[in-house]
């Protein structure tokens, strides 16, 4: 019977990350390993609600792909906490802050993400979905939530923990019998490819991958000098904010306490009040759980808290001991520390939280086509470009728009390239949504952000409303990569792909749209919805037949309906489906429409004869031009699925050929979450994929 199916983007065994070692010797494997080879020694390996894991001999869940390293080496044991402890519990009294201790792992940087999410209890709950316990229904399966290039992926861990000693060896809690913390820490050690791959890291990248929200590195030096508005109106905001003083040695202290190198949460900025007045202070949390603060308002030198009624403590929550939490003036907090990174939310996760307002775009930059690398060189006018506009506040009293804009390279770790990227905002024309290459050599951006080689770039600031270009690239030109755009604004403003065609390599020298001759404008394609689609307003696979040929029969492309097949329309029906109805709402088609208009435009610049049809040599580069990187095996299939007798391909089949190109490419990113370039699926889930498509 098969179980499961493992696939390759490369179409064998892919190299392992550099964050993953492979162990094969039973000498050296941990005892989670050597528990998966008795049983696949025994033959026994049942199958879990069609995942490819196995049960233990316990009857319990064993996952057996969490990736193993050196940190598992060394005597290390795996247990459960049952195992650990009389009456395990997942939460004790409310998963908190001061659940979060770390173990002998430089993982700091995880820590104060969790301590940061655990402040959030709405936020909490989507990377920690609830109801999970060692009681009722308990099988040794727990499941969490990260977000992945776009998207809330779920992980599925068991339960079985490092220890030493009977002692857990990394995260934990104070709370012996709580281990939420712990099996949190292990999903996400999990994504990134094992423990081993949380020794060291950013505070910024942990705290995007668990809430979805953009990240920034400020330098605090250069803050405005009040500080708490900004600090008040970032927390009103859902901000998780975190902070490190990085001007020493890792592992040692600043002399008041603070250490260097290390990350802190910054949990709540307050205006206390003293028998002498008001005073700034700002809560930190040392993920350690110990080594405090040891300056002014300290927990336990700090004689300030004398002059606080104990009305006035207990209302912000002091606790005077060595837990890990502190308070420190505002004046201090910017003399102890250096970096501040914060995480804008962009999602509504609570009533009383106004996040941005987040759209996403995913583009490619594709040697020679939508690569032209950084101003400075002759083809930048070649990098992909986004139109967004800035619309007023509805109270008018502020001049300018905040936003933010953030850009992420996806999937960097199974490359093994990290682009130095960086984002550029131009004014637009009042007409056109596009810069032409004389455009943009005869103006300067407004804003722009330097050039960094880490995995986001981000750029806040505010700008006059209006209409306005930003344009993600590289450094270098001609370099292959993909990425994450997200434009994050206060209310009702929006942000599209501006819709320039790319360039032929060769002989292409002017911005066009040539769907513009081909196909409805967007008025009469809206009428042609109303007209096709149900009462219901939504539009199923025969609806759009209908309506696609008689788009097609109006334009340029006149002639090409008789190679439309319903199946085409089904499949495009599915690839913008998100309900799995089979039909498609107003939006939805919206959606559909900007790729195939899209789409319409590289069919008609790589038609060089205009035939109507794709000469076979011109599919791969008109593919390649859409942002599919394809190889000599994949343009064979090509040609022997998706061509007419003559070698060519129709229109029609240009379109249902990047749809399938591009509906199983989304899908096998959704499963490599952690961008390894390889799957593994059971054969229930390859159904699905395959069937729905």
């Amino acid at each position: 019977m098969i179980k499961s199916l493992s696939v390759s983007s490369e179409g064998s065994l892919p190299p392992l990350d550099d964050d993953v070692e492979s162990v094969c010797s039973d000498e050296l494997l941990g005892s989670q390993s050597r528990l998966w080879l008795t049983e696949l020694q025994t033959g026994d390996l049942p199958a879990e609600s069609g995942e490819v894991n196995t049960i233990g001999l316990d009857g319990l869940f064993v996952d057996r792909h969490f990736p193993l390293g050196e940190l598992e080496l060394s005597g290390i044991e795996w247990k459960r906490p049952k195992d650990m402890c009389a009456s395990p519990q997942f939460v004790v009294n409310g998963a908190t802050r001061l659940d979060v201790r770390q173990g002998k792992l430089n993982d700091c940087w995880l820590l104060s993400a969790i301590a940061s999410l655990s402040v959030h209890r709405s936020l909490l709950k989507k990377v920690m979905p609830p109801g999970q316990s060692f009681e009722n229904g308990y099988n040794g399966c727990f499941t969490f939530r990260f977000w992945q290039y776009g998207q809330w992926e779920e992980v599925r861990i068991d339960d079985l923990l490092p220890t030493r000693n009977n002692q857990l060896l990394y995260l934990s809690s104070p709370e012996k019998q709580e281990f939420w913390s712990s099996l949190l820490e292990k999903a996400y050690a999990k994504v990134k490819g094992g423990y081993r791959a949380l020794d060291m890291g950013f505070p910024h990248e942990a705290m995007v991958d668990m809430t979805g929200g953009v990240t920034e590195v400020l330098d605090i030096s250069l803050l405005p000098k009040d500080l708490p508005p900004l600090l008040s109106n970032l927390l009103a905001k859902g901000a998780l904010i975190n902070c490190a003083n990085c001007k020493g040695t890792f592992g040692e202290s600043n002399g008041m306490g603070i250490m260097f190198n290390h990350a802190y949460s910054l949990t709540a900025v307050v205006k206390v009040n003293t028998a002498q007045g008001t005073e700034d202070l700002v809560r930190i949390l040392n993920p350690w759980g110990n080594t405090e603060w040891e300056g002014p308002w300290s927990d336990m030198k700090g004689p300030e808290w004398k002059r606080v009624s104990k009305e006035e403590q207990n209302r912000l929550g002091r606790v005077d001991r060595e837990d890990g939490e502190f308070w420190m003036s505002v004046s201090d907090f910017k003399a102890n520390f250096g970096t501040m990174e914060v995480c804008h939310l962009t999602e509504a996760f609570s009533d009383g939280v106004l996040p941005w307002s987040c759209i996403m775009h995913h583009g490619s930059w594709v040697p020679c086509i939508s690569a032209g690398g950084a101003p400075k060189g002759r083809f930048f006018w070649q990098n992909p470009q986004f139109y967004f506009t800035l619309s007023e506040v509805e109270n008018g009293s502020q001049k300018n728009c905040f936003f933010i804009l953030a850009l992420m390279q996806k999937h960097q770790r199974r490359r093994g390239v990290d682009l130095a990227i960086a984002l550029h905002v131009y004014r637009a024309h009042p007409k056109n949504t596009y810069l032409s290459p004389d455009d943009l050599s005869a103006v300067r951006p407004v804003l722009y952000c330097k050039y960094s080689s880490r995995r986001e770039v981000v750029l806040r600031s505010s700008l006059p409303p209006g209409p306005y270009i930003v344009i993600p690239s590289t450094l270098e030109p001609n370099q292959q990569g993909s990425f994450l755009l997200r434009v994050l604004t206060e209310q009702c403003s929006t942000a599209i792909p501006a819709h320039k065609p790319p360039q032929d390599i060769h002989s292409i020298t002017e911005i066009s749209f040539p769907h513009q001759a081909a196909l409805p404008s967007p008025k009469a394609i809206k009428q042609l919805f109303l007209k096709h689609s149900n009462k219901k307003r939504l539009c199923k696979p025969a609806h759009l037949h209908s309506l696609l040929t008689e788009a097609i029969q109006g334009g340029v492309l006149a002639g090409s309906e008789k190679y439309l097949a319903l199946e085409h329309c089904k499949s495009l029906v599915v690839l913008m489906d998100s309900q799995g109805i089979a039909q498609l709402n107003w939006p939805e088609f919206q959606a559909l429409w900007d790729k195939i208009r899209r789409w319409t435009d590289i069919f008609l610049v790589f038609d060089k004869n205009k035939t109507k049809r794709l000469e076979y040599r011109e599919v791969e580069r008109a593919l390649k031009a859409a942002g599919v990187m394809v190889d000599d095996l994949i343009m064979q299939l090509v040609g022997l699925r998706y061509t007419e007798p003559d070698m060519t391909v129709s229109y029609p089949g240009f379109l249902y050929l990047l749809m399938k190109l591009g509906s199983m490419i989304n899908k096998f990113q959704a499963y490599d979450m952690v961008g390894m370039g390889s799957i593994t699926v059971s054969y229930t889930q390859w159904l699905h994929m395959t069937m729905y498509n």
